[in-house]
């Protein structure tokens, strides 16, 4: 029998769903994904004429979309879900509230960029990324409403609060952001593939294809900071250092907070997180004219120390009192004397290819 009653709870239940997870997606905490704005004038004085026949080869293959029927439902996404041990089905919301959180700024940048600039060079190639990001964000959110979770992208794009980057720090950001993104997807896919029996939902046989978004959103960044090579020269090359570090140990950090959501996957976090580490890094040689030593035992030593001390300053958050204050400001100073100490570890030059683009391989 049709009960008012019971709609209207359920109805209540899905805003307050949709309330919650916006809420978690609109935070500004120091490891979740931000909205960011730049500099437009700057970029519209990027010149790609050293480099016209990659880039025209490249905007081409964006313009031919092939993903663009990658992103469809099939029956498989009609399952019940349901029967998720709960911890696991939290830890998935959560991935895939930050993974809609971070495709979407993809997506609200890279429009604006289209909108705000002149240059017909960006506005083409930030046009066609911001409708991948857009697509993927659309496709993600779907996902979550698999599990009564939904974000409110429209709120999000007014309540976020936006980071204000110059544009080459949006480039070296936005570049491993794209790369390691490609590197954490084809990581998962490929665990799956060897262990199926750990795929507990149908989104990650996506991740194949998708992926190669992120791989030719990267090699956009490649492409432009190699025809504009005052990017990658000179004091850029110690802020390259900078947000190599800053990317690897934020991403450290957060996957060793939800190590359990790794393990249920059949994989070790630790294992995880150096193999798309050094993928990237390795995939980064392409542009960058430094590379970390991951070789270096000291490197993974004070990741794992940030680990820990973000586990404490979580702790203390816990706890009332002005003493825990005063702990929690103790560990966030060791935590900028640690980032310090990795600035300072030994870093590899390379040496950069002629031909920057590259293809997926691994």
């Amino acid at each position: 029998m049709y009960n008012v009653a019971d709609e209207r709870a359920e109805l209540t239940a899905d805003v307050q769903s949709t309330a919650e997870s916006t809420a978690v997606a609109a935070q500004d905490a120091a490891l979740n994904p931000r909205f960011y704005t730049t500099d437009f004038d700057e970029m519209n004085k990027l010149d790609f004429s050293s480099m016209r026949e990659q880039w025209d080869a490249m905007v081409a293959e964006f313009k031919s979309d092939p993903n663009r029927n990658h992103f469809k439902r099939t029956p498989e996404f009609d399952e019940d879900f349901s029967k998720l041990p709960p911890k696991l089905r939290q830890e998935f919301v959560d991935f895939l509230i930050s993974s809609v959180t971070a495709e979407f700024s993809g997506c609200i940048l890279y429009a604006e960029i289209k909108k705000r600039c002149t240059n017909p060079d960006v506005r083409e190639l930030f046009g066609y990324m911001s409708r991948d990001e857009g697509r993927h964000a659309g496709f993600i959110n779907h996902t979550l409403n698999d599990f009564n979770v939904r974000v409110d992208l429209s709120f999000l794009t007014r309540a976020k609060k936006y980071t204000f980057f110059k544009p080459k720090f949006i480039y070296y950001a936005t570049y491993l952001s794209e790369k390691i993104g490609y590197a954490r997807y084809i990581t998962i896919f490929r665990n799956f593939e060897q262990q199926p029996d750990k795929r507990w939902h149908p989104i990650f046989k996506w991740f194949d294809n998708w992926c190669n978004d992120e791989f030719r959103h990267g090699e956009a960044f490649a492409v432009l900071m190699r025809a504009n090579p005052e990017t990658l020269q000179g004091i850029n090359k110690y802020w390259i250092r900078f947000f190599l570090l800053a990317v690897f140990c934020t991403m450290y950090v957060r996957d060793h907070l939800r190590a359990s959501f790794f393990g249920a996957m059949g994989m070790s976090v630790d294992d995880y997180d150096r193999k798309v580490i050094k993928l990237t890094s390795l995939i980064s040689k392409q542009v960058f004219p430094v590379s970390l030593d991951l070789e270096s035992p000291r490197l993974w030593e004070l990741f794992e120390k940030m680990f820990q001390l973000t586990l404490a300053i979580e702790a203390t958050k816990r706890i009332p009192g002005i003493g825990s204050a005063l702990r929690r400001m103790m560990m966030k100073a060791t935590v900028a004397i640690t980032f310090v100490q990795l600035y300072f570890l030994p870093v590899e030059s390379n040496a950069l290819p002629a031909d920057v683009r590259m293809e997926p391989v691994w």
